[in-house]
């Protein structure tokens, strides 16, 4: 996959996403990362790429000139979407999960994610120019870098050989809607508290039920909206039904 990231700030990601499992997608040739410099597609002397907003008001607005250079300049002759997904990063867009993260990585093959700054960019080039906006929370952020490199983390984690043991990715949390099962390694005691007997069994179904049922009882105890819409069987239903019982006494 090629991601182009950008940005009027490339020096926030030196070292960001050189390291760890990004780092060695980009060394292993599965994960090709450009940086490009949103100033080198203005045209006037002084490499401008805002203005005042139109109506007046505070900051600066990202203007849609330069914006639409550097995308067609990026985007490869006669691409459209799913396969290229130029994504705007903004407190305003769709929010970012890990449906989308596995769209992007399984459906595109080129990202072009866009890092605005100041009060935004010009309305005109957000209908025309980006196939998507995602944002990571209600909140709002000085620039869409930090937004940028964890949707390369999500999405570059779930490429074809990145990961070392393929399952990885399938057993993180929201793969299935639901929150991790509690993980333990050695020692087998910790500040007196111990690892659960049933992992020390050796019963491989067992421990496949008790960790199905644990990331359930979690799920429920600290994210239990994302019950509503996860993909639940009858079993699973039964157990959220029995762990509500055992809440409630």
């Amino acid at each position: 996959m090629r991601i182009d990231i950008l940005t009027l700030f490339p020096e926030v990601f030196a070292g960001l996403l050189d390291h760890s499992i990004v780092g060695r997608a980009r060394e292993q040739g599965l994960l090709d990362l450009r940086l490009v410099q949103w100033r080198d597609y203005a045209t006037d002397r002084h490499h401008t790429v805002d203005d005042a907003p139109y109506g007046g008001g505070a900051g600066m607005v990202l203007k849609a000139e330069p914006l639409s250079r550097a995308i067609e300049d990026l985007r490869p002759a006669g691409a459209t979407p799913p396969r290229t997904q130029v994504v705007y990063l903004s407190p305003q867009g769709r929010l970012f999960d890990q449906s989308i993260a596995c769209e992007l990585a399984h459906e595109a093959f080129h990202l072009v994610l866009v890092c605005g700054h100041y009060e935004g960019i010009d309305e005109r080039a957000c209908r025309t120019l980006f196939d998507r906006e995602l944002s990571l929370g209600d909140y709002v952020l000085t620039g869409g870098e930090l937004p940028a490199a964890i949707v390369v983390d999500a999405v570059a984690r779930l490429l074809p050989g990145v990961l070392g043991n393929e399952e990885s990715a399938q057993q993180d949390s929201f793969m299935e809607g639901i929150l991790d099962y509690p993980h333990y390694t050695r020692p087998e005691v910790f500040r007196d508290i111990a690892v659960p007997p049933i992992l020390l069994s050796g019963h491989h179904a067992r421990v496949l039920a008790w960790r199905r049922r644990e990331a359930l009882r979690r799920t429920l105890e600290v994210r239990p909206d994302l019950l509503e819409k996860a993909h639940l069987t009858d079993e699973d239903r039964a157990i959220i039904a029995e762990l509500r019982r055992e809440i409630r006494s």
